[in-house]
């Protein structure tokens, strides 16, 4: 029998932990390492030398959980080769790396990142409006290059009251989003899957009419089939010369190309962007625009974010192996 000092004890633990796959590290492990998960044996497939493939047929019979950042696509074909799989939890804010109606065809229970990220993120989308619209960022610019005690004039911004802000996705983000507006005198307007009894909120069904009747778009929702490119030329053009874009969604909810075309012939006043359609790669037309300003999907990450998303996570895949009810499960087994 091994002592507690014997090495073989420790192995014998290990083996007795629940097991937990791991396709790639998630920023919370990059800030936090993976003491947080003390409790489970953590089978990290990017240090294996195998291929994928193999790496997971070795463990295909007994990995129960996966903890994912979001990044690599959950399909069909990974799901083949995980047979005994029956829990996902993503530290992602999105799900679109989640092919779902598999997942739900097998029954396979998700937990989400729930509302970790949300105040976070409406931080960021109001920051982004403010910059924009007063022209922050490229006031910073305008000084640091020694424009200031010349004959150029810096151009006037905007006043953040009183604009009609229509929110695109009244999720637990965009509630935030809209109590941060709403303080400072801002009209609030949405349009989401369905109507929230909860608020008192101007509902629109479609997006379009809601960009006719706003100064502000801001886009809150998830990626889907349904949402992508949902932000396209008639919607653009329906909010207008004098409208501003915001994006803390996901890239591909706008048609990008139709964006920059937009901006570049000034059918808009400006955008605020922390993602895009082909990450890292950004349009060069946006580079040089002084009414947009960019951020390398950043919106979710913060120290206090991700030290709260290790609790969370945790707490998820506690609440998965003790048999009880998930912390944020978007479908239950």
């Amino acid at each position: 029998m091994a002592t507690p000092n014997h090495p073989g004890n420790h192995d014998h633990q290990s083996k007795e932990l629940p097991q937990v796959l791991v396709l790639e590290p998630p920023p919370i492990m990059k800030l936090h390492g993976d003491r947080f998960l003390n409790d489970f044996q953590l089978l990290k497939a990017w240090e294996s030398p195998l291929p994928l493939d193999q790496f997971l047929s070795i463990h295909a019979q007994s990995v129960k959980a996966l903890l994912t950042p979001g990044r690599y696509p959950l399909t069909r074909n990974i799901l083949q080769l995980l047979p005994s799989l029956q829990l996902v939890v993503t530290t992602s804010a999105g799900l679109n790396h989640i092919d779902l109606p598999e997942f739900q065809r097998r029954g396979i229970a998700i937990a989400s990142a729930g509302d970790v990220y949300s105040e976070d993120v409406a931080d960021m989308a109001v920051g982004f409006l403010i910059d924009v619209l007063r022209k922050i960022s490229a006031a910073d610019r305008y000084v640091r290059k020694g424009l200031w005690d010349t004959k150029t004039e810096f151009p006037l911004g905007s006043k953040l009251c009183s604009k009609r802000v229509g929110i695109v996705g009244l999720g637990s983000i965009g509630q935030e989003v809209a109590k941060r507006l709403q303080a400072f005198g801002c009209r609030i307007m949405y349009t989401s899957r369905n109507k929230k009894p909860s608020v008192s909120y101007p509902y629109y069904s479609n997006v379009l009419e809601l960009a006719a009747d706003s100064d502000v778009l801001i886009i809150c929702c998830g990626l889907t089939e349904q949402t992508r490119h949902m932000i396209n030329k008639d919607v653009m053009l329906a909010l207008g010369k004098e409208g501003v874009v915001i994006n803390i969604g996901r890239g591909a909810i706008i048609d990008e190309k139709e964006l920059v075309q937009c901006l570049v012939q000034r059918e808009l006043a400006g955008a605020g962007l922390d993602v895009f359609e082909n990450e890292p790669h950004v349009p060069r037309e946006l580079l040089t625009m002084d009414n947009v300003v960019l951020s390398p999907h950043r919106a979710v990450r913060t120290p206090e974010s991700l030290t709260a998303m290790c609790e969370h996570v945790k707490g998820n895949l506690e609440a998965f192996f003790s048999n009880k009810p998930l912390l944020s499960p978007v479908m239950n087994i």
